[in-house]
């Protein structure tokens, strides 16, 4: 009886392993418009657009993650589609500050939204 109890959660888990999985791999491609900007400044400064070029490049220096702040507001942060992950602000801070067109896969959870950045160009 706990053997055939012990499996069904197995299966359970497995199952739901194997959806997660799934799920994660179709993630939808998306294309988003916004600003590139620092993730601090986004959060504590409440910025509906990046102060400066000038400012958004020193925090990336300085090692704050950039992010995309979309058109709706939502923040988004680039990660790498990788294992051992890599920080994407190399592919971002060129497009400190400004207005970007982003194509990707877009991951959520917790409430949090992620893209994998497939191209990035700056709007015009």
């Amino acid at each position: 009886m706990a053997f055939r109890k012990h499996m069904a959660v197995a299966s359970v888990a497995l199952i739901l392993v194997t959806a997660s999985v799934l799920f994660s791999a179709d993630a939808p491609s998306v294309t988003i418009k916004g600003y590139v900007l620092d993730s601090a400044c986004a959060f504590t400064k409440d910025l509906a657009k990046p102060i400066s070029k000038q400012c958004a490049t020193a925090c990336a220096n300085a090692g704050s993650v950039l992010v995309i702040l979309a058109d709706d507001g939502i923040i988004y942060w680039p990660i790498a589609a990788t294992t051992p992950a890599s920080g994407q602000n190399p592919k971002l801070l060129p497009f400190a500050a400004d207005k970007v067109v982003v194509t990707g896969k877009v991951y959520q959870r917790g409430g949090s939204q992620a893209i994998v950045i497939d191209k990035i160009e700056a709007q015009k």
